[in-house]
């Protein structure tokens, strides 16, 4: 896909990697629909964005409300006319462990309201986003493509079952979706990143980010913009369809 020009829909653009990817794509000429709940944050993202020469909108949604999402991209096609890429990069985390224990004591169990708050933001979310993109792209008739966000977490990590449990659904959405939307000329990938550099790594519990990056054999976190660099990648090589792409520092959990 040549970028110039076309219009993408980033969730979660306010900061992060969401802000990073924007960036990214804006410098090869992509106009934005950035999507987050704090739509006063999203004004650097739009600035720098604009900075580079392209239309950047701003759009308010909970991605886990339906009828909040179905609005939105309904806006989204309604101001650019079009629709031709999609990152789903929306997350949080409510990370603890399934029961803590200690001296045969249970001090505590994760909450149901923990797990489905991770659920409904970081899988449902990326289910509403991508079915309504892929709707719109397919009434455009233009193709298109769409990068979800997963994480190397998908494997199954200490601490997270809530989170490891929506990226590894992530993960197969990603693979459903190529074999489904192929024939729409509609791509499918997704970017597994390992420890990034983000304010929501940053809110981890520092002995579980220490013990991270101790396994991390490139010995620190990733950058944002090399997860930009590989969203790009993606977006650009009409090749590349139902994978995932884990970008960790040669880390494996």
């Amino acid at each position: 896909m040549e970028l110039k020009s076309k219009t993408v829909i980033i969730t979660g653009a306010a900061r992060g990697l969401g802000a990073a990817i924007a960036q990214g794509l804006a410098s090869q000429g992509a106009d934005l629909a950035l999507v987050d709940l704090d739509t006063d944050s999203l004004n650097a993202t739009q600035n720098a964005c604009e900075q580079l020469g392209v239309v950047s909108r701003r759009y308010a949604a909970n991605v886990a409300d339906e009828s909040q999402v179905v609005s939105c991209v309904s806006q989204i096609a309604e101001d650019f006319g079009r629709i031709d890429g999609l990152v789903n990069n929306a997350g949080i985390l409510r990370d603890g462990l399934l029961v803590k224990a200690k001296d045969d004591e249970i001090a505590s169990k994760m909450s149901l309201d923990d797990w489905q708050a991770v659920i409904d933001v970081n899988l449902t979310g990326v289910f509403l986003f991508g079915r309504e993109a892929a709707e719109r792209m397919i009434l455009f008739g233009d193709g298109g493509c769409i990068v979800n966000i997963s994480s190397i977490s998908r494997f199954g990590n200490f601490g997270q079952s809530n989170y490891s449990a929506a990226k590894a659904g992530v993960a197969a959405l990603t693979v459903v979706w190529s074999k489904e939307l192929a024939r729409h000329g509609i791509r499918v990938n997704a970017i597994a990143p390992g420890f990034v550099n983000t304010e929501m790594v940053a809110s981890m519990k520092p002995e579980v980010l220490e013990r991270a990056k101790s396994h991390i054999p490139l010995g620190r976190l990733c950058e944002p913009d090399e997860i930009a660099h590989a969203a790009i990648f993606l977006f650009e090589n009409d090749y590349m369809d139902g994978r995932v792409i884990e970008i960790d520092g040669a880390q494996r959990l």
